[in-house]
């Protein structure tokens, strides 16, 4: 390219510059390796991914209702009051990784589904309209815990392929022809210097010979 420098035309540079390249190509070799296993790991992912919206939605769908006649029945106070003890519930979780990626997965889920005694209020006194939103705001938890990995697995799988394929596109678009060039521009240098030192010896023997 024009006003491209590139190092000092000399036999070391250049052994230099194709080890550099070499270098370049097997870095991009594995970097495009690991952009195909993120992408296979993000399409099995993506499926169910969707499938979790599609009951989240279902299930808001049920849930937001009952809450409504719930508060129409109890109102707003009460029903925050009803929702005391409030708990902190527990999963295990397991780290794994792909290709340098960690990701969370959730090993066992926790039962977010109480009875009266662990909500420690009574059905007859709550009332079915609060029993039946409870019932269906816990069940969407429980969809959301179990979503809320799959979607941050995506979500990291997802910056580290953009990230790759960066690296990727550096690797082959810039790094890899810049070395290419200036490897080529130093074995020309070097072979015009070659054939001028030929010619020259060439002359200086014909210039020695008896006439």
């Amino acid at each position: 390219m024009p006003g491209e420098r590139g190092p000092a035309p000399t036999r070391w540079n250049l052994l230099r510059t194709t080890r550099r390249l070499a270098r370049v190509h097997r870095g991009a070799e594995l970097l495009a390796r690991k952009r195909r296993a993120l992408v296979t790991e993000l399409f099995g992912l993506a499926r169910p991914a969707l499938a979790d919206r599609e009951r989240l939605a279902r299930r808001a769908d049920s849930a937001y209702p009952a809450l409504l006649d719930a508060l129409a029945a109890r109102g707003s106070d009460e029903l925050r009051a009803l929702g005391w003890p409030t708990r902190d519930p527990e999963a295990e979780i397991e780290l794994r990784e792909t290709w340098g990626v960690r990701v969370a997965e959730i090993e066992e889920m926790p039962r977010m589904r109480r009875g009266p005694v662990e909500r420690g209020v009574a059905p007859a006194t709550t009332g079915p309209a609060v029993t039946r939103a409870a019932d269906e705001f816990e069940d969407l938890v429980a969809l959301l815990v179990d979503a809320a990995t799959r979607e941050t697995q995506i979500r990291r799988l997802a910056r580290a392929l953009a990230r790759t394929s960066r690296q990727v596109n550096t690797l082959e678009q810039r790094v890899g022809p810049t070395l290419a060039r200036q490897a080529a521009a130093i074995r020309r240098t070097l072979e015009e210097r070659e054939r001028e030192d030929h010619l020259r010896l060439r002359r200086l023997g014909r210039s020695r010979l008896p006439r």
